[in-house]
């Protein structure tokens, strides 16, 4: 069967379409009477900057008081200015937007000022129509596309990559989730220190190198950590291939591609995918991290330039990580710290009636640290990392996002904000963490923590990391962004607004 779609179908369109009935994805909620957010910081407070939109994902300031915004379940790329929600969407993308799929992530290209590049990840439809029924969709229907800003409007340039979107595995429904989404440039130092010298463009400007992060997808191969035995031919993931990385199976990592899509040659698997040859060893060089379940959230500290991410669990270890280059972050063998194996273990083993992926149960996860580790699936150079913060039952996380200037008072620069996947509790989390001076790790003193895992006895359940609230009642937290004025802008999937955060006059 060939679910794959030649060529997309691009809108450009001037009026914005009848809003979509559908469910909010990330963490379904009813809709009512929600109370507005509140800041719990002495010296900051919250206002609303803007409503009215649908879905909100993420955010891309173009100019001062100049917003794309994104809405997942439309398609539609929105524009405030000073504020003010337009009328006219700047473009619309044919989106399947069942579960986590739709239009997900924004990235300016570091130099938008001079050549007006903007980058969104998206997942297609297969009918050209915007639409969320589940089988709708090609088998590599997760895109990241080049378009350029003309000033009004957006227009498609180029697609980078296209990527697994299709799930149905035998016995069990159509999925759509486990998509990431996240898309965000590397710091310009950063990629200078890495970069070849022929890693140019043709008028001799360099080459930036963006990250893009895809969930599992659901699959359980290599880039799992899973290499072979588990299923019934001991071979094939699923009906379309794997378990190597071939292009339905180039999911759960963070990609480092060049800004015209290319494969920077300084990546860290660069060496082992020329080894391998093929389709596989091309996708393996491509692959800056692996081991990664899902997440919805992935920054750029803007003081070191490190990358960090959240990742989601399935029913435990939510996890804060520093992704260095050639980082395996142990999904699906390891999820929170590898001494906590034990009880990663019987938390999935007691919560398998919600599993999603049935062909690899919990009772394939190690008994012993060492154990979990001998399983790993090692490519040259490859690191395990173990997360600097987790939480031992589900506390899912969203949005991350860093704090770029001294906007919001200097004790808060450079400080790390954390958004929630689902409203509860507190009607949507936001959390602080305070860094080291040198930037590698999480300041567990300064931050109020005891230890590098929240011991929360439930699920939805803040105990252990009470001293990192420092707002409520955001709803859903998809993005976190410094703007161009220093204050703090987070989008509420489930408010339908943005919020601005900021610090009150003295």
């Amino acid at each position: 069967m060939n679910r794959q779609r030649k060529s997309p179908k691009v809108w450009v369109v001037h009026m914005v379409p009848a809003i979509l009935v559908a469910a909010i994805s990330l963490a379904p909620v009813a809709v009512a009477q929600q109370p507005e957010p509140t800041v719990l910081a002495p010296g900051l407070s919250v206002r609303k900057f803007v409503s009215g939109l649908t879905t909100p994902t993420t955010i891309a300031f173009i100019d001062e008081d100049d917003i794309l915004v994104l809405e997942k379940n439309t398609g539609n790329v929105r524009r405030v200015i000073n504020g003010v929600l337009q009328q006219d969407s700047v473009l619309q993308l044919p989106v399947n937007f069942f579960s986590e799929r739709g239009l997900l992530g924004i990235a300016l290209h570091p130099d938008f000022e001079e050549n007006g590049l903007v980058y969104l990840y998206w997942t297609e439809s297969s009918t050209g129509t915007v639409n969320g029924n589940p089988p709708d969709v090609p088998l590599l229907g997760n895109r990241v596309d080049r378009f350029v800003w003309n000033g009004s409007m957006l227009t498609f340039d180029k697609n980078l990559i296209r990527l697994r979107a299709f799930q149905a595995d035998e016995g069990q429904p159509l999925r759509g989730n486990h998509n990431g989404g996240r898309i965000v440039f590397e710091a310009k130092e950063k990629a200078d220190e890495r970069a070849d010298k022929d890693q140019e463009n043709e008028n001799g400007t360099k080459k930036r190198k963006l990250f893009i992060l895809i969930g599992d997808n659901g699959r359980r191969g290599w880039m799992q950590n899973v290499t072979i035995g588990t299923f019934r031919d001991g071979i094939h993931d699923d009906q379309f291939g794997g378990p190597a990385p071939d292009n339905a199976h180039l999911t759960g990592v963070i990609l480092r591609l060049n800004d015209d899509g290319t494969t920077p040659k300084e990546n860290p698997f660069f060496k082992a995918g020329a080894e391998i040859g093929g389709e596989v060893g091309a996708n393996i060089q491509k692959v800056f991290a692996y081991g990664v379940r899902n997440s919805f959230g992935l920054a750029i500290d803007p003081l070191s330039g490190n990358l960090w991410d959240e990742e989601n669990g399935s029913d435990s270890f939510d996890e804060i990580n520093r992704v260095d280059a050639g980082a395996n972050n142990g999904w699906v063998q390891i999820m929170g710290p590898v001494e906590r194996i034990r009880d990663y273990k019987s938390i999935e083993i007691a919560s398998a009636a919600r599993l999603q992926q049935r062909r690899w149960p919990p009772e394939l996860i190690a008994g012993t640290p060492r154990e979990a580790l001998d399983r790993l699936f090692v490519l040259p150079g490859s690191r395990y990392n173990d997360p600097k913060f987790s939480w031992k039952n589900e506390l899912p996380p969203a949005a991350i996002g860093f704090v770029k200037g001294d906007g919001l008072g200097e004790e808060f620069e450079g400080d790390l904000f954390v958004g929630a996947a689902t409203p509860r509790p507190v009607g949507g989390y936001l959390l602080h963490f305070k860094l080291t001076k040198d930037r590698e790790d999480i300041d567990l003193t300064a931050s109020g923590l005891s230890g590098r895992v929240a011991e929360n006895p439930r699920r939805d359940d803040l105990t252990g990391s009470e001293s990192l609230l420092i707002g409520r009642d955001f709803g859903i937290g998809t993005d976190i962004v410094t703007g161009p004025n220093g204050n703090l802008f987070v989008v509420s999937l489930t408010k339908g607004a943005i919020y601005e955060v900021f610090r009150r006059p003295e």
